[in-house]
């Protein structure tokens, strides 16, 4: 399906040649057929000769209805355009241009009506020169007549070709749906139609209201007055929904695919035509069916940021117009460059960042969207608008970025291994938190750029340097287990050598002493030695023997045996006897002198 808005002044023909074209009545309200006049959006539509769809929008020409208008052709990718052989061009033809010029729709035609009453060279002269220079210049024109039918084939002929000019949409897309009319019907609820640009509908879909982010679900679909059970862009769209009262929706609001878009109430742009100096300080933003109060604020000679007394879901790309209602001055378009744009808080930060959008294109970049934060979570950029690669991860990080972030963790890792000399390897979290960083995660990014070892949540050499003091209590305490290496330094002792758990932890790590519980420590190679004097004698052997074979105490041989056992270089059996575990992670041989050896205790 093709969806065509329709544009020009009042009472120029616009209806009636949908009804010629369609044979509906595009007039919905009682009203309208009776004077004659379009004052909401119509809705009508045809099927072409090779069987394409066709519908129609028609809109008011009347200036007091100027809104509708815009909701009509907001969403529309294309536009008839009228204008009446005996009037010529007109106010409203030229407010209707400069919409849709702000909007940026390319594709059209251009029909000269009413050609029975003059004849309408004059009028299509005059036409063209005022399209000239705009979004539609170049469109092609037809003269024709609703009284008599004049031209009319060749204007189907016209609209077949400008359906199939028309760029095919993304039916893979997120969905949103401007709401530009929402009613109730008795048994089935809500409804709310709209012309779909891009992605696909469905019976059964979630999606999510905005303003306000409450989920529905579609109860059915209609396009072109028939039931369907898909609906793909670009169409226009009857959505019957579930969990949606009528009050919670209205013209503006938009049908969005969940937690795909973000709902911004401040954004940057840049003009089309108007000057950012010249603008008035508030104005009427809009896009698609909405319109929303916006204040605004010049950056620089063509960028403004807006800021919106009602969230829009927004992307970059977007194109939307200014309007003053009051004065019915349309001030431009203008193109949407950021939908989380930073505060300007400082003085001169608004004369920055009209140099930093200046390099903003019209195609969202992500790489250029990554440069300018930093650092963006993948699934933030894609709803703003910029796909990330195929190959991104949950977060975007800029090289540049990331290198300076790599010289600031070299220096904190630096810093807190001088004042953390007993914990040299600065935690994961800590520097986390002193770079900023969302995550933890990202830390092993900056690290590894910085060539910094990260390993069980540390960064840095967790090998400690001793301070003098320490180290003269290890060496005490080396020299006191030199000879006898199961002689465990008392709790006395160590208070009398000025070492307490902390020290002893820093000592272990640093590779000077092996802790085998609180306050007990024993030579690096305590462990090793201990397993080749068990593995000497007879397996099983008890508590008792191991003590005496270690030449200790039993404050020092219980822990170590634990500590063994932890480490699987022995095992406890179920009568409170050990054993060695051989290397090949097999229990020592139970034979003694080629006998089984008895259980001792």
């Amino acid at each position: 399906m093709h969806v065509i808005a329709t544009a020009g002044h009042v009472d120029h023909g616009k209806s009636t040649l949908i009804r010629q074209l369609t044979g509906m009545e595009p007039d919905r309200w009682e009203e309208e057929r009776r004077r004659g006049l379009t004052i909401d959006l119509g809705f009508a539509w045809a099927r072409l000769d090779d069987g394409c769809g066709l519908a129609f929008v028609d809109v008011p020409g009347h200036e007091r209805f100027v809104a509708n208008m815009l909701a009509g052709v907001g969403p529309a990718p294309a536009v008839m355009f009228v204008v009446a052989a005996d009037e010529g061009w007109k106010a409203q033809s030229a407010e209707h241009l400069a919409a849709l010029d702000a909007l940026g729709v390319q594709h059209g035609v251009l029909v000269i009506s009413r050609s029975d009453l003059a004849d309408p060279r004059a009028a299509e002269d005059q036409a063209r020169e005022q399209l000239s220079d705009t979004s539609l210049d170049g469109i092609p024109s037809v003269a024709v007549s609703g009284k008599t039918g004049d031209g009319l084939p060749q204007l189907r002929r016209e609209l077949d070709a400008l359906a199939h000019r028309l760029p095919a949409a993304d039916p893979t897309a997120d969905i949103r749906l401007w709401a530009d009319r929402v009613f109730t019907i008795r048994g089935a609820g809500t409804v709310v139609t709209g012309t779909l640009t891009a992605g696909t509908l469905r019976p059964g879909q979630r999606l999510q209201v905005s303003p306000g982010g409450k989920e529905v679900t579609i109860r059915g679909l209609q396009s072109l007055g028939t039931p369907r059970e898909e609906v793909r862009a670009v169409a226009r769209v009857a959505v019957n929904l579930r969990n949606a009262d009528p009050g919670e929706l209205r013209r503006g609001h938009a049908l969005l695919t969940p937690d795909r878009w973000i709902t911004t109430d401040v954004l940057d742009a840049r003009l089309s035509a108007a000057k950012a100096g010249e603008l008035p300080t508030k104005l009427m933003l809009h896009i698609g069916a909405a319109s929303v109060d916006a204040r605004i604020r010049p950056l620089g000679s063509d960028a403004v940021r807006l800021a919106l007394r009602t969230p829009l879901p927004l992307r970059i790309g977007d194109r939307a117009l200014l309007r003053d209602p009051g004065s019915h001055r349309i001030f431009g378009g203008l193109l949407v460059l950021d939908v989380d744009p930073p505060p300007l808080k400082r003085r001169g930060a608004a004369r920055a960042r009209a140099a930093e959008l200046a390099n903003v294109g019209e195609t969202p970049d992500p790489a250029a969207e990554a440069r300018r934060r930093g650092l963006v979570r993948t699934d933030r950029l894609r709803a703003m608008g910029a796909t990330p690669p195929a190959d991104a991860g949950r977060w975007l990080f800029d090289a540049d970025h990331r290198a300076e972030l790599a010289a600031q963790l070299t220096d904190l890792v630096r810093r807190y291994r001088r004042e953390h000399p007993l914990q040299p390897a600065m935690p994961v979290e800590a520097a986390r938190q002193a770079l900023g960083l969302p995550e933890a995660s990202l830390v092993a990014e900056v690290a590894a750029t910085a060539g910094i070892p990260l390993q069980s949540g540390k960064l840095g050499d967790a090998r400690p340097q001793l301070p003098e003091r320490v180290a003269r209590a290890v060496r005490a305490i080396t020299r006191q287990l030199a000879e006898e290496p199961f002689q465990a330094p008392t709790a006395e002792e160590l208070r009398a050598l000025g070492v307490a758990e902390r020290e002893l932890a820093a000592a272990e790590r640093a590779g000077a002493l092996l802790r085998i519980a609180p306050g007990l420590v024993l030579l690096p190679d305590a462990e090793q030695r201990a397993v080749e004097r068990l593995a000497q004698l007879p397996a099983p052997f008890t508590l008792s023997q191991a003590r005496k074979a270690l030449r200790t105490t039993r404050r020092v041989a219980v822990p170590l045996l634990e500590h063994l056992a932890r480490r699987g270089r022995t095992e406890r059996l179920d009568d409170g006897t050990h054993r060695v575990v051989s290397a090949a992670g097999q229990a020592g041989s139970l034979m003694t002198n080629g006998a089984p050896a008895q259980g001792r205790r």
